[in-house]
């Protein structure tokens, strides 16, 4: 056997998000004879020393929140022709691949991905506007349109969206598989009292997971239930402005922060409801994570109706009107369930990380065939 194929993946950094969380999965279960993976970044990140531990290369250039425009696109332009040998380019940049993929097609690397891991922009109207422009040089410039969901396919691709290959967020299902006794031993770890009532959230601290909204419906249910705790798992550029507001709601003895974490599968087993009113998203894989740990889960009718494993976990709510939410949190509350659901839910709808390595193995392969 010659040497793997080499995917060049970019992304801004690859710390715990969802596209990160994907792409290490894929990494992990992939066979790393045949294919490997690298990685074009623009700031550190966790995931880092594992990828060279596995035998991946972390390549960076500085980003264009911190060199501007003008240098951003010259240090990638210089990046890409240094490194022609690269057959296929897999970007992770939603609009901003436009100019990933851009300047690998002048370096003519033969496979340009546009993946597609949302279904919405973020940012102010300038920040926004630039992304747009960036957007603009998708479609001329990659050759492969992959997407999370039909939703984020149709955000990013428009009417080339029915084109679009959907590589399901698949996970380790046995990871997250429910035991009391992991929930008994994290919520002693987590000083949780054994009939205490704690939601639970799993997500970066930035404006589209709607933080501050999360923290107004736990004011409303600390009300009505004394024994309740809300635990936010993540870290982010918001993270001053919800320590504000846990103040402002006198909260603080009712709020745990405990940022980035590697033990997801763990902590969701110490939950007992899932609360997600995000403004927007591609497929939340946190969510694909709690159902495969028998979690209630109340989320935004702005998700995807794609994420719902038919588990009868998943209950959207409108964002619109927060009484609503209150409500259904009370529900759920009152509510006695097993947290045993069947494992073959996800593995039937596409989501075990085994199946989802062994396709995207054998489409890489194929690329890289047609890229000699």
């Amino acid at each position: 056997m010659g040497a793997p194929l080499r995917i060049l993946h970019v992304v801004v950094n690859m710390n715990r998000g969802g596209a990160e969380t994907l792409i290490m999965n894929l990494y992990r279960n992939i066979n790393r004879a045949k294919i490997q993976f690298d990685f074009l970044t623009f700031k550190p990140g966790v995931f880092d020393t594992e990828i060279m531990n596995m035998g991946g290369k972390v390549h960076r250039i500085p980003y264009i929140t911190d060199v501007g425009h003008i240098r951003f696109i010259r240090k990638l332009g210089q990046f890409f022709k240094r490194n022609q040998h690269y057959k296929v380019v897999h970007s992770h940049m939603d609009k901003m691949s436009g100019f990933i993929l851009k300047y690998a097609e002048q370096a003519r690397i033969p496979i340009r991905i546009a993946h597609s891991h949302n279904t919405e922009s973020e940012g102010g109207f300038l920040a926004r506007a630039y992304k747009w422009y960036g957007g603009s040089h998708i479609l001329s410039s990659a050759t492969h349109l992959y997407a999370c969901s039909n939703k984020a396919a149709k955000w990013l691709f428009g009417n080339k969206s029915t084109e679009a290959y959907i590589l399901k967020n698949g996970i380790e299902i046995d990871k997250f598989t429910f035991s009391i006794n992991v929930r008994e031993k994290v919520r002693r770890e987590l000083q949780l009292v054994e009939d205490t009532f704690v939601l639970g959230h799993v997500g970066r601290f930035s404006h589209q997971k709607n933080h501050l909204y999360l923290l107004d419906l736990f004011s409303a249910v600390t009300k009505k239930v004394s024994n309740t705790k809300l635990v936010l798992v993540g870290d982010g550029l918001l993270r001053d402005e919800i320590e504000t507001k846990i103040k402002q709601l006198n909260l603080n003895d009712k709020v745990k922060l405990l940022g980035m974490r590697a033990d997801t599968n763990r902590l969701l087993q110490a939950f007992d409801l899932f609360v997600f009113p995000s403004l927007h998203e591609g497929l939340p894989v946190t969510l694909i994570e709690a159902q495969g740990t028998g979690l209630p889960c109340l989320i935004s009718n702005r998700i995807t109706r794609e994420v719902d494993m038919g588990t009868g976990l998943v209950h959207y709510l409108p964002l619109t009107d927060q009484a609503s939410w209150i409500n259904a949190i009370m529900r759920c509350k009152s509510e006695t369930r097993t947290r045993e659901i069947a494992q073959t839910a996800l593995s039937q709808n596409g989501y075990n990380i085994k199946k989802t390595a062994e396709r995207i193995e054998e489409s890489y392969l194929a690329l890289g065939e047609t890229a000699i």
